[in-house]
């Protein structure tokens, strides 16, 4: 399963997304996106989800990292991006949402595959 994420940073803050309950991994803080539907371009995907959980859309840059996790019950393939909004995100599915400081990041419970992210970019 092919899954995009949106890298958002402003002043030294990343916005992350809190996983609903009744969802796999509730309760983690992730990068806001979603699965990569059949035929749909990363970036396409990435704009769909986006609107759809914060009723905004991105530009979609460079690619920040790819990683692949298997979990007992499925392996993902993630890829972030590095995003800039084009609005203020507005909150769709009643999820909770923050602006993380960098220094911060390691300090909330991310699910396990985006580990490497949170390396990377606490290191800067």
């Amino acid at each position: 399963m092919d899954v995009v994420a949106a890298v958002i940073e402003h002043n030294d803050r990343f916005l992350v997304t809190r996983r609903q309950d009744g969802v796999h991994l509730a309760g983690h803080w992730e990068f806001p996106g979603g699965k990569v539907g059949t035929n749909e371009s990363h970036a396409a995907a990435l704009r769909r989800e986006i609107v759809e959980e914060l009723d905004t859309d991105v530009v979609v840059h460079e690619l920040v990292l790819e990683t692949t996790h298997a979990y007992p019950e499925r392996t993902v393939t993630l890829f972030f991006y590095r995003c800039d909004l084009l609005g203020l995100p507005k909150l769709m599915l009643g999820q909770q949402m923050e602006w993380i400081a960098r220094g911060e990041l390691s300090s909330r419970l991310f699910p396990p595959a985006d580990d490497q992210l949170i390396k990377t970019l606490m290191a800067g």
